[in-house]
């Protein structure tokens, strides 16, 4: 692997980091509209990118299985949507904005737990960035050196507001700035980790690329249904994550289009 393709798997926990940084900038709580807006945003980056960096590359890898080339696609959605739920309920964490943990029962701190919330759906994530990088780096047709930049990018663009809705309020508990931002930027540590363990992993990987870029895509699609959409839409009702749902779409298709 190469100093650019490491750097592209880095791209990503670039923009967590950046985002969890907000808490040196901004003062006093983040407002409701901008959580909307940044939730429905990330939101958006995410079900784009499921579609047209993993899912429809998924039925492409798979074309030599003529009309049965959906099944790969259809199983690894499944599966991803299966593993998350399972993970929901077998991990104890913590929306931003909620004083219920889910999962199970847990003595965990507050901010572990709301770590962990950001850092469940942060692994199918750097999963799908290996995973891309792993078949361009094999050689695989439909994977281009400009496809991965383009996922790495987008996926940078989503995180950068996950990690400013875990740093900022943090701080406005009185968490002291440099712990928020180090607490932001823990909750997409294990991005860049599973992003690497799946390109050295290239050899496993690559032989079932199209069960493993549509997992990713369930995984992801779950979070935003799951967690994300709810978010966006609490207290008095407000257009404004839906909109920015809309934009985080655009930005991600435009992206992946232009440099795919």
């Amino acid at each position: 692997m190469g100093l650019n393709s490491f750097l592209g798997l880095m791209i990503p926990f670039a923009g967590t980091c950046a985002g969890a940084a907000c808490v040196f900038f901004m003062r006093g709580a983040m407002s409701l509209s901008v959580q909307r807006a940044l939730t429905g945003f990330a939101g958006g980056v995410m079900v784009a990118a499921s579609v047209w960096s993993l899912i429809i590359p998924s039925i492409e890898q798979s074309e030599s299985m003529g009309d049965w080339s959906f099944v790969p696609a259809a199983a690894g959605f499944w599966l991803g949507i299966i593993v998350l739920f399972a993970l929901d309920k077998l991990i104890p964490h913590l929306h931003p904005d909620s004083s219920v943990p889910e999962g199970p029962k847990s003595r965990l701190k507050r901010t572990t737990m709301l770590v962990l919330a950001v850092a469940l759906h942060n692994i199918p994530e750097g999963m799908a960035v290996g995973a891309v990088y792993a078949g361009y780096l094999a050689g695989e047709g439909q994977m281009s050196a400009a496809g991965a930049l383009a996922l790495s990018v987008g996926i940078a663009i989503q995180n950068f507001p996950e990690g400013a809705i875990v740093s900022m309020p943090l701080r406005a508990e009185n968490v002291r700035k440099g712990r928020s931002f180090l607490y932001g930027v823990l909750s997409g540590a294990l991005e860049p980790a599973a992003a690497l363990a799946t390109v050295l992993l290239a050899s496993v990987v690559v032989p079932v690329l199209p069960y493993l870029l549509s997992f990713a895509a369930g995984a992801m699609i779950y979070v935003v249904v799951e967690e994300l959409m709810p978010e966006m839409s609490k207290g008095v009702h407000s257009n404004i994550g839906t909109i920015f749902f809309a934009v985080g779409f655009s930005v991600m298709m435009i992206l992946d289009v232009a440099l795919g």
